[in-house]
């Protein structure tokens, strides 16, 4: 699904832009992830993330709701201390906004005084990133407090419809000069560990608005590509879906259950528990949103930029939620050609990870364990788990040493297990201190316990990395004739 998508996207983004050709007829419905086209060439802040604004979905039991369903939600609500609304508030953010290489004068203006009214040029910005923040006064649930904040994000992109991939779509009809504005990848960005961040590149099948399931209690973010109120596992999400959080309406029990997600574990959706989105009126979705929704009375929800540290008020623990989160400015920058653009669309989607242990296997040492072309992950495919290289060095003065090839089938989840196989060089004493090193084929196979250190007391150990585990395996010598079995302990920093 990436490739397609990102053979797509350059074509539409970079690429020169000709004289505008007005009143033209262009229907750019289907080309994936596109939510306006047309041929405006500025737009404020306000109006444009309206147009890929989501739908929430909250669970039937979400405490927040206080039992109330259809357009008598008021969740999520505006952050205390900040005007009242009659409706519910969703917060946005632009976080970024990338100049194409061509072309003359600002992506963008902003408006420090009125940020909603800072204009976007889009003959000349290329791509963007926004950000939808829902506020809850608490939390329910393993790890409950009061305030909660989850954000999800949207990578966007301005595109052409002279492009080719445009043409493909819309056909020879659709004349120069009109700007289109497509949604290439959504993030659910939740409990906010990046390795949890249910990920949905947009493909033929995405449907907007994006629908966003809200964890109930907790209010995690999940993606629904095709807005039927369940959560599918490799369907709705399709980056690191071992890893992926999906939606865990049991976590309010304050249970764990399970390392990985289960599909019991979301509760399921009733159409009158959605809220919509306020799109603007000359927004192609509507029409199609409406006769999704036409048996239901449901609310629409306040759009408004997402605040300074201020609107706090002072509160200690709102201004820690709020603190990595606010942006006073969105993020300069440009494209120049495909390459930097299918880069800014990896971002958070491809990751990188080095894991460093103490080691104990009668012997102390030290363990490395890092991707397997050391630069990106090799996945498999059929089960969506990791192949990654391992090393350690243990015994006196580091003498033996050992590489392995280990699967793993997530690199999140807080119980999982791992397979390794490889060689070791091993130095046996033969008498009066004549070290003897010879390589022997070793097996090893276990549990890996892992832990958000952030949210123990040991969170200080969150500045090296917010990951901190625990392995326990057995590991023997010889491929079929075993001379040696041994225990192997490792306690140590990073995903693996």
């Amino acid at each position: 699904m990436r490739r397609r998508l990102l053979t797509l996207v350059p074509a539409l983004a970079v690429i020169s832009a000709p004289s505008l050709a007005q009143n033209q007829s262009c229907d750019l419905s289907k080309v994936p992830g596109a939510v306006w086209w047309g041929t405006d060439t500025v737009m404020t802040f306000r109006r444009f993330v309206a147009y890929a604004a989501p739908i929430f979905w909250f669970s039937p039991d979400e405490p927040n709701l206080q039992e109330k369903t259809g357009a008598d939600i008021r969740e999520p609500e505006p952050l205390p201390g900040t005007d009242s609304a009659a409706s519910p508030v969703v917060y946005y953010q632009i976080e970024a906004v990338l100049a194409r290489g061509e072309g003359e004068g600002p992506a963008f203006t902003f408006d420090s005084t009125d940020r909603g009214a800072s204009t976007i040029n889009l003959r000349r910005a290329g791509a963007a990133v926004v950000t939808y923040f829902n506020y809850y006064p608490s939390e329910e649930g393993l790890g409950a407090h009061p305030h909660d904040i989850e954000p999800a994000e949207m990578r966007i992109v301005i595109g052409r419809s002279e492009s080719a991939e445009v043409r493909k779509y819309a056909g020879e009809g659709c004349r120069p000069g009109r700007s289109v504005i497509l949604v290439s990848r959504t993030t659910g960005k939740a409990h906010g560990l990046v390795w949890f961040w249910n990920v949905l590149q947009t493909d033929a099948y995405t449907v907007f608005p994006m629908t966003l399931l809200v964890e109930e209690g907790k209010h995690a973010l999940a993606t629904d590509k095709n807005g039927d109120g369940y959560f599918t596992k490799g369907f709705d999400v399709n980056e690191r879906v071992n890893d992926a959080w999906g939606v865990r309406d049991i976590m309010r029990t304050g249970l764990l259950f399970s390392g990985g997600y289960e599909s019991y574990m979301t509760k399921v959706r009733q159409p009158s528990d959605r809220i919509l989105p306020p799109l603007p009126d000359d927004s192609p979705l509507r029409g199609a949103l409406a006769k999704r929704t036409a048996r239901q009375s449901l609310a629409v929800y306040e759009l408004r930029p997402f605040p300074g540290l201020e609107a706090a008020h002072g509160d200690q623990q709102l201004a820690k939620l709020m603190k990595d989160k606010v942006r006073r400015a969105p993020e300069g920058g440009s494209i120049n050609d495909a390459k930097q653009l299918t880069q800014f669309f990896q971002e958070g989607a491809v990751l990188k990870s080095l894991s460093i242990a103490y080691r104990y296997d009668g012997s102390n040492g030290l363990s490395f364990v890092f991707p397997f072309f050391v630069v990106a992950h090799l996945h498999e495919p059929m089960t969506g788990g990791y192949i990654l290289q391992r090393m350690y060095v243990t015994g006196p003065h580091g003498r033996d040493f050992g590489w392995m090839a280990m699967y793993t089938p997530s690199a999140s989840r807080w119980l999982d297990t791992y397979l390794s196989a490889g060689a070791a060089r091993e130095g046996v004493d033969t008498g009066g201190g004549n070290i003897v090193h010879t390589w022997h084929f070793v097996f090893e196979t276990g549990l890996k316990f892992r832990v958000n250190i952030e949210e123990s007391p040991a969170k200080f150990l969150g500045h090296l990395t917010p990951y901190w585990g625990l392995r326990m395996g057995i590991q023997n010598r010889g491929a079929f004739d075993i001379d040696r079995l041994r225990y192997v302990v490792e306690f140590g920093a990073g995903s693996f």
